[in-house]
């Protein structure tokens, strides 16, 4: 068996050690976007896309993060690549092969499933949301990896075996995905009753406020980065109407580029000392170049208070008085 071992090429001999350092790297990827999505941080990251895609409909499947998802994934690669190494060669030969075996079938199902995961959620990145995302990039590239090391990491005796399980297990997740999303899309891309926006109708369902319901335009997420580049801040209260109305102007994405200080000590991340400091009487209040702007203000306004030169098609507008 030793001999037999020696034989093989390096890529066949460390196959278990490398799908199981390239799992790791996964799990530190997908468990660092479950906590920024779970504690509602922003991701260190070098494009502005990172908080576009966390903000999207699309980073959340069945109440949970879409990462905790890819985490749970990357974590049994790993389980099922170093399984047999855990067993002495010497004194479980018999064990060891069959586990081996077995791990080896569920590698390449799992492995086949990830990849045409990933591939799809790079269609989503492309396609849909239209950002750039360096820590989807990067993980959708290891679950690739880790299909092409299980394709080269074993002789298989049967390849047509492989293809098979290889194409039913990719055939079910794209389907999935396709069903799962399909919704997800219907939802995001469906249009609003109307382009006006108007208070809340009863109570924030959590100290996060009202969900928000519209989705951004290129405009408004334009905007949003140029107030961010600007300093611009905007103080606000999880139970505030006129803030979620300030909210909705923007769209989900684009708001979540927002530097936002929560001022009721109830909601999630307050700071009401910071805006005890400002010196905020009423919220929302946005501080612009050290001057302070009070209540609901339109993109138009913000723009013009930051001379934004940018095109300003703006989806959502406030009610006519």
């Amino acid at each position: 068996m030793v001999r037999r071992r020696q034989n093989l090429p390096w890529w066949q001999r460390y196959a278990r050690p490398l799908l199981a350092g390239i799992a790791a790297v996964g799990v530190a990827i997908t468990a660092y976007l479950t906590v920024l999505k779970l504690t509602d941080n922003p991701a260190a990251c070098p494009v502005a896309g990172c908080s576009e895609v966390l903000a999207s409909p699309y980073a959340t499947l069945f109440g949970l993060p879409l990462s905790l998802y890819g985490l749970g994934a990357y974590l049994g690669i790993g389980g099922l690549a170093i399984a047999p190494l855990l067993l002495s060669a010497e004194t479980h030969k018999e064990l060891r092969q069959k586990i081996e075996a077995y791990t080896w079938t569920l590698l390449a199902v799992g492995a086949a499933a990830m990849a045409a995961f990933s591939g799809y959620l790079m269609y989503i990145l492309a396609f849909k949301i239209q950002a750039a995302c360096p820590y989807c990039i990067a993980s959708a590239a290891f679950s690739m990896s880790l299909f092409v090391v299980t394709l080269i990491g074993r002789e298989w005796e049967d390849f047509g075996q492989f293809l098979f399980l290889s194409v039913i297990a990719a055939t079910v997740t794209l389907t999935g995905a396709l069903a799962v999303f399909g919704n997800v899309e219907a939802i995001a891309q469906a249009p609003v009753d109307s382009p006006v926006v108007t208070r809340p109708v009863g109570a924030p369902t959590s100290n996060r406020g009202w969900p928000i319901q519209r989705s951004s335009g290129r405009d408004e997420l334009a905007l949003a980065r140029h107030l961010k580049a600007q300093g611009a801040q905007v103080f606000e209260a999880y139970n505030c109407p006129a803030c979620h109305m300030q909210k909705e102007l923007f769209g989900r994405e684009a708001f979540a580029e927002i530097s936002q200080v929560e001022c009721n000590a109830a909601g999630h991340n307050a700071q009401p000392q910071q805006c005890n400091a400002a010196g905020v009487r009423v919220t929302p209040t946005w501080v612009i170049n050290g001057q302070k702007y009070e209540g609901v203000r339109t993109l138009n306004e913000l723009a013009d208070l930051t001379n934004y030169q940018g095109r300003r098609e703006f989806r959502y507008q406030l009610p006519t008085r």
